[in-house]
């Protein structure tokens, strides 16, 4: 299904993968809103594989949430392909983040030093091929670029030979936070493989996605930050419409999601539209039945 979705459509819009917030009712928000495809947060292999009360706290999923690729961070090829087994037939694929530049990842082996592994990436893609033997199941990576941006182009290509379904380029590298997208680099990239390529950094609405796909000619975009902000932006709308508010309100309440995640989702919807006083007011609350009591005027005065 995930495959089909680059055959059929012009720009694959995506929601990304991010540590406590693309969760299940997230996810269902934004499918709302002309998202085309979600990931889940990047899950730590290993502990899924050993822990059953893990699976069942970090990999929550429903009928409507599809179609879904669900994230791992793996330094091995062995624990992937099993994290792989085990959610196959709740999900239509799986990724390996090879992209995450926070120290204690890189530490573990984790994220963004799997770029300097070629072998290990394509024995990932391998193993999990030889696993799951459905043609429409993806394997994927997502990853950053190297300084030389050729060194890049090689690890893509080697991953791809090793039967690669699709490609996330985050087009800075691991020590880059603010510095500008390397839309150059995503270019050449998505020239010299054949895999469907997803651009990823700084598209924060519906204009950046089409831009960044003018520029470099890739098959989607994804998006972190700008639909943290605006889980509506893939539709078109510049700030989050009230009805999404609503929306996310509604969902939050019915699939049971803790009171951090339900705020802080609230938190950048609206801050954009708050003034300082009321976001600093709005942040300290600590109750849901603070929160909904304040949205529901908040609602009230902007309708």
């Amino acid at each position: 299904m995930a495959l089909k979705l680059f055959e059929n459509n012009k720009l694959v819009k995506i929601c990304a993968p991010m540590v406590r917030y693309s969760k299940l009712p997230f996810r269902l928000l934004v499918r709302k809103y002309g998202c085309d495809l979600t990931f889940t947060p990047m899950i730590i292999s290993d502990s899924f594989i050993q822990a059953p009360k893990a699976r069942d706290i970090e990999f929550t999923t429903c009928d409507a949430d599809q179609p879904l690729i669900v994230q791992f961070a793996a330094h091995n090829a062995t624990d992937f392909a099993t994290a792989a087994e085990l959610v196959a037939s709740n999900c239509n694929g799986v990724d390996l983040n090879c992209g995450c530049p926070q120290k204690w990842a890189m530490q573990q082996g984790y994220g963004a030093c799997l770029i300097n592994k070629p072998e290990l990436l394509r024995d990932v893609v391998l193993q999990t091929r030889n696993r799951i033997s459905s043609n429409d199941f993806t394997v994927s990576i997502k990853i950053r670029i190297h300084p030389d941006i050729r060194k890049t182009v090689e690890l893509c290509q080697q991953v791809e030979a090793a039967g690669l379904s699709f490609l996330t380029v985050h087009g800075r590298t691991k020590d880059q936070r603010s510095d500008p997208v390397n839309l150059e680099g995503v270019r050449l990239i998505k020239e010299s493989v054949r895999v469907p390529v997803i651009a990823n950094g700084d598209i924060c609405s519906l204009q950046d996605a089409e831009y960044v796909q003018q520029t470099t000619n890739v098959n989607g975009v994804m998006s972190a930050r700008g639909i943290l902000e605006n889980p509506a932006m893939f539709a078109g709308f510049s700030e989050t419409p009230i009805e999404c508010i609503k929306d996310w309100m509604k969902l939050s309440l019915e699939t049971g999601i803790s009171f951090t995640h339900f705020h802080h989702h609230l938190i950048y919807m609206c801050e954009k539209n708050m003034s300082r006083v009321d976001r600093r007011y709005f942040n300290a609350l600590s109750s849901t039945t603070a929160v909904i009591d304040y949205m529901e005027n908040y609602l009230s005065l902007c309708e």
